[in-house]
């Protein structure tokens, strides 16, 4: 599909987003799976029945050139890492505002979306780790707790953008399942050091602990398996050690 330079909002491996009067295409390269489009596309209308507020999918088709594509809502505003970026003094604010969206998002449930349990033990099957540290993470996965919460799988900063009225909308609900509300906590973590944000990361977790009533070591039981899981993905040498560093963790607490 032809566009513009200036309709890209954004770029990702074999993706490239773009709007398109008051929608958006997400565009997918030529070898990208069918299935996966097709999933993302369900997922997020499974969303669509909660009342979160998120862009509503119009349709999922294909190109010319044989390019999947799904069309949804354009959103109008910033991201809220933008707003933090532009304005440091308000970044506790906003820390708290980013936490209790992702407080809201795990009381809803949408009972067909994958459960969250089977897709990790999927990815640490599929992980480059020895036998016997995935034997264990199978082990310690399948004795967490089983939960039945809406799980956004990628919730950070730059997935959730303010309308100039100070509405927040949750885009990018590809990694969306269901299951323990911690799991997704800790991989929000991940993504903060990740992307070098190691003190927001330390900041994020203790501030979602208080506002949730949870204990840190219970998020943090987590950490080794999400790790393993997001190994998976294609990773820089760099962010693949820190993450084997985490799985590593024989006993965390």
């Amino acid at each position: 599909m032809l566009y513009q330079k200036d309709q890209v909002i954004a770029t990702r491996p074999k993706k490239v987003i773009y709007r398109e009067g008051d929608t958006v295409v997400k565009l997918f390269s030529p070898d990208y799976s069918k299935a996966s489009v097709l999933n993302e596309a369900l997922n997020q209308a499974r969303v669509e029945e909660t009342d979160l507020h998120i862009p509503k999918i119009h349709e999922v088709f294909k190109t010319a050139a044989g390019e999947w594509a799904i069309r949804s809502d354009y959103i109008e505003g910033k991201t809220l890492q933008e707003l933090m970026d532009e304005n440091p003094d308000k970044k506790d604010e906003y820390l708290k505002q980013f936490v209790a969206l992702q407080m809201e998002i795990h009381t809803k449930r949408a009972p067909l979306l994958t459960k969250l349990k089977d897709k990790m033990h999927r990815k640490i099957s599929d992980s480059k780790f020895e036998a016997t540290i995935r034997f264990e993470l199978h082990t310690r996965l399948e004795g967490m707790p089983k939960h039945k919460k809406v799980c956004h799988g990628d919730f950070n900063p730059t997935n959730i953008i303010i309308t100039p009225d100070g509405t927040p909308f949750i885009i990018d609900w590809a990694h969306v399942t269901q299951g323990n509300a911690s799991a997704d906590v800790a991989r929000t973590y991940l993504w903060m050091v990740l992307n070098g944000q190691e003190e927001q990361a330390k900041q994020y977790l203790k501030l979602f602990c208080k506002m949730s009533d949870t204990a840190i070591q219970y998020v943090q039981n987590w950490m080794p398996i999400v790790a393993a899981s997001q190994s998976v993905k294609e990773n820089s040498e760099d962010d693949f050690a820190l993450l084997s560093r985490w799985v590593n963790v024989v006993d965390y607490v």
